[in-house]
């Protein structure tokens, strides 16, 4: 270990031993040498929920960590398996866009909205207090309030307005596209009176919508119900990334002390078990015929933008699955299936599946560079196989 490495900020995660061949002269770059075996090699938890400990070898260097007696139990470490793609099932790879946005393309000049029940969003003073009573020490109570309430109602549709198209409305050079405001003003307008007013809580008021918490949600759902208006119409685009836009299981490789399930029809040589339904999963779709490959989405770096109460975040699906579904017609002609499996039902969950059907998964499709694309959410493990090929693998019906 150099110098240099300790001033670049040199780090790895497999360093299992340290070498000094060199005085040290403060105990400053004694523990600084040390730390370089800091980084855990792995993050995986022991059955009681803990990190596992996990030792270096430091040999030369004069460095005391704490005053100690008597030995600590050593515990052997599990074996590192290794998870990789493996060259010989090339035919098995499976390609995925890297998408970091959406964007309309437009057709035409004219934008509709369908709203339905994922449309409303309840307004309660529980989540944003209106309200707040300042008692000094000396003098009288004051009651101080948000001056929200002497705003129109036309002031708050023209604020969500601007934030949907400022958030959701811009051509591929990121511009904005103003024209389309007074369409989006009406919209707003109609769903402030048909999702917004029948459902305020106690003390919540419209205008409630100027604060940017809520004008981030308010944008999001309007821009879904025009999403979902649009569905089946070539419009709704994804941002890719500037570079590496498209990623692969070529790019799989980490290590892990997890159990694991060898796999035969995954380009990817292991499926790592974090909890107990991904290898029954696995074990699953090695058993269907119509499945051709499929992927774990761990070291893929595929992930889903999405936003919630105004927070961007990212959404990982824990599946990709490759089956000739009853569209199919041939091994060129596969339909990618995200596949999420899931046990919770908080809002949270409901938005990071709501962004999959309806803003992921259309824009890809109409995207188009990488075949056809589905998404499917499992709550019961023990029904997935029969719900992939009911949803999937049934007659074609006219029409769809």
């Amino acid at each position: 270990m150099s110098v240099s490495m300790l001033t670049e900020g040199w780090d790895a995660n497999t360093v299992t031993h340290i070498l000094g061949i060199r005085a040290f002269g403060t105990q400053l770059l004694c523990e600084q040498v040390v730390g370089r075996a800091l980084r855990r090699a792995s993050y995986d938890t022991n059955p009681d929920g803990l990190f596992e400990p996990e030792y270096a070898e430091v040999l030369g260097v004069p460095f005391t960590f704490l005053a100690t007696t008597g030995k600590g139990k050593v515990r052997a470490r599990k074996p590192v398996l290794v998870v990789r793609s493996l060259p010989e099932r090339s035919n098995l790879r499976i390609e995925f866009p890297r998408v970091v946005g959406y964007r309309f393309e437009m057709p035409k000049e004219r934008i509709e909205a369908t709203f339905d029940e994922r449309s409303i969003l309840e307004l309660s003073t529980r989540d944003v207090p209106t309200k707040t009573e300042l008692d000094p020490i000396v003098g009288e109570m004051k009651l101080l309030d948000l001056p929200l309430r002497e705003h129109r109602l036309n002031t708050v549709a023209f604020a969500i307005a601007k934030r949907t198209l400022d958030n959701y409305f811009r051509d591929p050079e990121g511009q904005a596209k103003p024209w389309l405001f007074p369409q989006l003003v009406t919209i707003s307008r109609r769903w402030i009176d048909e999702c917004v007013e029948p459902y305020l809580g106690d003390g919540a008021f419209p205008q409630m919508l100027l604060l940017a918490e809520w004008s981030h949600a308010a944008a999001e759902k309007i821009h879904r119900a025009i999403t979902n208006a649009t569905k089946g119409e070539r419009r709704l685009v994804p941002t890719l990334r500037a570079y590496d836009s498209i990623g692969s299981t070529d790019d799989v490789y980490f290590e892990t002390t997890k159990t694991t399930y060898d796999t035969t029809k995954s380009h990817v040589n292991r499926v790592a078990q974090d909890s107990g339904w991904e290898t029954e999963l696995a074990a699953k779709l090695e058993d269907m015929p119509e499945v051709v490959s499929y992927v774990k989405n761990q070291g893929l770096n595929l992930k889903i933008p999405y936003s919630y109460e105004g927070r961007a975040a990212n959404y990982v699906p824990d599946f990709l699955i490759q089956i000739r579904d009853r569209h199919s017609t041939g091994d060129d002609d596969l339909l990618t299936l995200l596949l999420e499996v899931s046990g919770e039902a908080k809002k949270e969950k409901q938005a990071k599946v709501a962004a999959a059907n309806d803003l992921w998964i259309p824009a890809v499709n109409n995207w188009g560079g990488l075949g056809r694309g589905a998404f499917l959410e499992v709550t019961h493990m023990e029904n997935a196989a029969d719900l992939i090929r009911s949803r999937y693998l049934g007659p074609v019906v006219a029409g769809r």
